[in-house]
């Protein structure tokens, strides 16, 4: 009798044995909080190499973050970030609405005026890292919505001004952004473990030690 319990034991945990050791599936990773000087100083640096970008490299718009609403990446942030919704019509077509552009602090009342900026642009992400991606994973960047600030709607203006240039050749013109611009600055490249460059890392230090010294940043290591 005790042989076959000693048996049975043994055949249960046998079968056992792979739930145990097998890891979490579809982990959620941690989010990171921490003071804006701190957060500069996480980031790697190195020096930039834009050999080989190209725009299209980047895939954008998609379906969005959800493929059953019928609007695109660009729709789903100007709906999302709208102070005052827009009607969606057939094809999510967007009529009406308000926006705030942060990047200058004007209030936009028709969303064909509005950009949808990537924060680090896709050229100085390429520059930074994302050379070496899979194509999946750059189009993952070029449409995350899974983090505040990876994507902003701002007017058309702004986001040409600024095209493809770091904080240490390009601020918003708003003196009132500047904190949440370098915090979602950094914010962004933490959370795809992206690289600054020499004059960059100087640039965002500047902010952190000085006017945004007490700015806290958040963020989620993309998946």
């Amino acid at each position: 009798m005790i042989k076959n319990l000693l048996r049975g034991l043994s055949a249960l945990s046998l079968a056992l044995a792979p739930l145990l050791s097998a890891p979490a599936a579809h982990a959620v990773p941690t989010a990171e909080v921490t003071m804006l000087a701190d957060a500069v100083g996480l980031v790697e640096v190195t020096e930039e190499d834009r050999t080989g970008y190209n725009r299209s490299k980047f895939k954008h718009w998609n379906s969005g973050a959800d493929k059953s609403d019928g609007c695109n990446t660009r729709n789903e942030v100007l709906i999302a970030e709208a102070v005052v919704g827009p009607t969606v019509e057939a094809g999510c077509k967007l009529t009406g609405g308000t926006w705030m552009s942060y990047y200058d602090g004007q209030e936009v009342t028709s969303a064909g005026a509005l950009d949808i900026d990537h924060m680090v642009p896709l050229a100085e992400a390429w520059d930074s890292g994302a050379s070496g991606w899979t194509a999946a994973r750059r189009e993952a960047y070029a449409n995350d919505q899974g983090a505040h600030g990876s994507l902003v709607a701002v007017t058309a203006r702004t986001n040409r001004s600024k095209a493809d240039q770091d904080p240490a050749d390009w601020m918003p013109p708003s003196p009132d952004a500047e904190c949440r611009y370098v915090a979602e600055w950094v914010s962004t490249k933490l959370r795809w473990q992206l690289t600054a460059d020499d004059r960059e890392l100087e640039a965002l230090k500047v902010y952190a030690d000085g006017p945004c010294e007490n700015t806290i940043i958040r963020y989620t290591p993309a998946a």
